[in-house]
Formats: structure tokens, sequence, C-alpha cells
């Protein structure tokens, strides 16, 4: 049966990679690492020189370009399953050419496989077009956690519960109940913009972990013009942009 190893290796400081990422990688056959276009370069270039320089072995190296999620389907999760559908046939086709019956598959995943990343569910979409796999998940340093150190807060208050959601969800759902801490992913339209300004504190990050970090913290009303500027900037210049907040109730 045929090992696929998804690999988290941290958000874009290579000392972050732990000792078994380091292991599990270094035992791969193959290593299977995305392009996501010339704009995102940059990622692709980190899983490269940490094959080519972190690594003691040296795998087969099959890189692929990654598609493109049609955001003009009405329904978003449409949009997504059917990019996942298209990322499962190309890992499909990549791992039954190139990879023995016994062999090992790796994945380097940006973060954790777990926290908002697809890695796993399209690892199952290839489990149940039959391939005969066994899934191996190797956890990463998040991106938030990146942003509480680089912040030097807790994520959370004392005895509090926090809630991660999506930019999506806070613009369309406001606040969620019951928590007084909220970590946002995915977020490419500042939704902070939607809550009362009044009453919060954020604390936001960009490229957390990688040279080019970008650190904002502040009231929300103080902070909300600034951090849509830098961002702004920051995207122009790069041509793209991680970027993660976490906002609590003061």
């Amino acid at each position: 049966m045929i090992k696929l190893s998804l690999v988290g290796i941290g958000s874009g400081n290579p000392e972050h990679l732990t000792l078994q990422a380091i292991r599990v990688l270094e035992g791969a056959d193959v290593i299977l690492l995305p392009r996501k276009g010339e704009d995102k370069s940059e990622l692709a270039d980190l899983r490269r020189m940490i094959a080519s320089d972190i690594l003691k072995t040296q795998p087969d190296i099959l890189e692929f370009d990654y598609p493109v999620r049609d955001a003009s389907t009405p329904k978003y999760l449409d949009g997504v399953n059917t990019w996942h559908d298209a990322l499962a046939t190309i890992w499909g086709e990549l791992i039954a050419k190139n990879v023995a019956k016994d062999g090992t598959v790796a994945l380097m995943v940006w973060g954790d496989p777990s926290l908002y990343d697809s890695t796993l569910r399209i690892a199952d979409r290839l489990l149940a077009r039959g391939f005969e796999i066994a899934v191996d998940v190797v956890p990463g340093i998040t991106s938030l956690q990146m942003l509480t150190a680089a912040h030097a807060i807790p994520l959370n208050t004392l005895g509090a519960p926090v809630q991660i959601t999506t930019g999506r969800r806070l613009r369309d759902h406001g606040w969620p109940e019951g928590v007084d801490t909220i970590a946002v992913m995915l977020d490419g339209e500042c939704s902070f913009t939607s809550l009362p300004p009044d009453g919060f504190h954020i604390w936001w990050g960009a490229y957390v972990g990688m040279p080019d970090q970008i650190l904002l913290e502040g009231p929300l009303a103080d902070m909300q013009a600034q951090i849509e500027e830098t961002r702004a900037a920051a995207r122009a210049q790069h041509g793209w942009i991680m970027d993660i907040y976490l906002i609590r109730r003061v």
C-alpha cells in the first residue's frame, strides 16, 4: 500500500520544521510540490529550498500547477468541491505514474494539515476513488500560533473559549455568540470592517513567520484604516498576501 504523508511545514520559516517533518520528508520516495503561479512563487521556492538544502536525502520532486478555483460559481462550496475534485485527479495521476505500490509520497503543507487546509479532504477523495493509500499526518506550526507568538499574547483569556472562523462567516453572520475572542483566517476582504469598531482590540499579521512579516495591533476603531492600507500595499508589492488576525472584546 502507498503511504501518503501530509507534512506540516509551518508558516514560512524553515527553522520551524519539526524533526519529525524532516524525517518523514527524507524518507519519502516522491514529494509532490505545487506551483501556484508566478505571483506566489515564493511559496514554491520555500518548498524547493527545504528539499534541496535541508533534507539529507534526495526524493524525486514532482512539481505540478495548482488549478484555480472558479470564484464565479454561485454557491461557494460547489466551487470548492469542484476545485478539490480537480486536485484529487492531479494527485492521483502523479501518484499512479510515479510511486511504487509500496512507496511513500509526501506533500509539504503550509501551516498544519488540520487547520483550514484541504489536503486531508483531497486525500479522502483518493480513497473514495479506490486508491490503496494509507494517510499519515505530520503536524506543523500554524499561522495562528505564529501570530500569537509574534505579538507575545495568549490565544485565550483566562478560562474562556476562542472561536476560529473565516472572513466570510464574520461578514455574513457577525460576531459569534458565546465568545469574547475570535481568530479569523481566509479573509480577503478585511471583514473586521463589518463589526462596530468600538469595544474591540485587534492583533493582525501578514506573512507571519516569513522575512516580510508585518504586524499591527491596537483598538479596532484606530486600526481599521491602517490595516486596510497596509494590506493593500503589501499585496500590490508581492502580488499575493496571507494574513490572519485575532480580535478580542475589551
